[in-house]
């Protein structure tokens, strides 16, 4: 069920930004993260965008002029984040799956039996990228960072991720079957 809720925005570094008070989170992520929940937003963003505020876990659908919904995620580890803007140029449902070279080298005890070749897991409820993904293009180029579900529910509110924007497989379902090839992202 979707619920209302307000936020206010101010600007931030000269740039009109949302304004939301930081969860406090402990061994688990707060209902509230984890619920969509319909809410306010400025009217800088416009209908069909993203805008995703890592420092809060929260990404918001704007679905019509100050209205959006807000689902909760995981975002990139200290260090792995990034900012921008960005296009979504792929769906997949159930993708297919390979950790970056970045992730082999850092570790190899995990991935290490990726290095070196293009193997792939195959899509499914054991896949780290969960039931759908989203992939972010800048410039025609793939940034290789996703919008994408789950197989860690617990590590929604968290920094916990290599890069990408992690959210429960109920909720990228439901994102995924509102936004097109071509949906605006931005990263705050």
């Amino acid at each position: 069920m979707t619920t209302r809720r307000t936020f206010l925005t101010q600007a931030a570094a000269g740039t009109a930004a949302l304004a939301l008070p930081l969860p406090a989170f402990a061994q688990q992520a707060a209902p509230s993260v984890l619920a969509k929940q319909e809410v306010n937003v400025t009217s800088r963003y416009q209908p069909g965008e993203i805008v995703i505020v890592p420092g809060a876990y929260f990404l918001y659908y704007v679905t019509a002029p100050g209205r959006a919904l807000r689902y909760g995620i995981a975002v990139a580890k200290p260090g792995w984040g990034w900012k921008g803007t960005a296009t979504i140029r792929r769906k997949v449902e159930w993708p297919t799956w390979r950790p970056t070279d970045e992730m082999i080298d850092g570790n190899p005890s995990t991935y290490g039996k990726y290095k070196g070749n293009d193997e792939r897991m195959p899509g499914g409820p054991g896949n780290p990228l969960g039931a759908r993904a989203m992939y972010l293009y800048q410039g025609g180029k793939d940034t290789y960072i996703r919008i994408h579900g789950t197989t860690e529910p617990r590590s929604i509110g968290r920094a916990a991720s290599s890069g990408c924007f992690r959210m429960l497989n109920e909720n990228v379902i439901d994102l995924y079957n509102q936004v097109p090839i071509g949906t605006r992202v931005t990263v705050l």
